[in-house]
């Protein structure tokens, strides 16, 4: 049966010369799996740009019952993706959020289209800024939390509180039984940029070292929480590119 559906692109690899599986965050079923034919002419660049990393797209495909893996029929851009495929820093962080997406997100069939909404207005944003989006991704990490079941409480927080990674909590004084928490210095940083928006959090100032730390550290947490969840590869990538900034 053909089913339509929105959808946000985490990855792609190929199989064949001519073939390629896409794995989509939908709007109607979450995550999912599907297999594409590149053609091999001029086409075959159009369908790999609308394939990019975070691109939504709007497809069409046969979903076969007892099977995990669908072919895409038709696929169109929804809102073609104009700044983040050719500028280095943007570029550089759709990666990293790809990446970050395409682990987190792991149950096939589950759907959110808060999740999703959410997703789709993110990338857009970074897409159509013009600047102040240095912030972007880490923002991002500690708001999408909400949607994975992972947001920290803020309300029990207050001056001079650890975070206690491993627990999810704020705790007043330094955690004795793990080394997985945040220090107060740190803390400030962080419940600060949990209560920003996207179109605020250029009011928040760090510095690159302050900013890749806190990264590190969000990165960690998901680590702790996510289970099989690995060393992303591109946030080695972004480190080297802000720093380059």
């Amino acid at each position: 049966m053909l089913q339509r559906t929105r959808g946000i692109v985490l990855h792609t690899f190929k199989i064949k010369d001519n073939q390629l599986i896409a794995v989509v965050y939908t709007q109607q079923w979450g995550r999912m799996s599907y297999i594409t034919t590149i053609p091999k002419s001029h086409k075959a660049g159009g369908k790999h740009l609308l394939l990019q990393p975070l691109a939504e797209v709007e497809l069409e495909a046969d979903m076969k019952p007892r099977t995990s893996l669908y072919r895409i029929k038709s696929l169109l851009p929804v809102q073609p993706l104009v700044s983040i495929p050719y500028h280095p820093v943007k570029s550089s962080i759709a990666l990293f959020l790809q990446e970050f997406l395409y682990h987190a997100i792991r149950e096939e069939g589950q759907s959110s289209e808060a999740f999703y909404a959410y997703l789709s207005h993110s990338v857009h944003w970074l897409d159509l800024s013009e600047n102040n989006f240095a912030n972007f991704h880490i923002v991002f990490l500690l708001r999408v939390s909400r949607f994975l079941g992972l947001l920290p409480n803020i309300d029990n927080y207050r001056p001079g509180c650890w975070f206690d990674m491993l627990n999810a909590t704020f705790v007043p004084s330094q955690p004795q039984a793990h080394v997985y928490f945040v220090s107060p210095d740190e803390c400030i940083h962080l419940v600060n940029l949990m209560r920003l928006k996207f179109a605020t959090m250029h009011l928040f100032k760090m510095n690159r070292t302050e900013r890749m730390r806190l990264l590190t550290l969000i990165n960690d947490y998901y680590r702790l929480h996510l289970p099989d969840f690995p060393e992303l590869n591109s946030l080695a990538i972004l480190k080297e590119v802000f720093d380059d900034d």
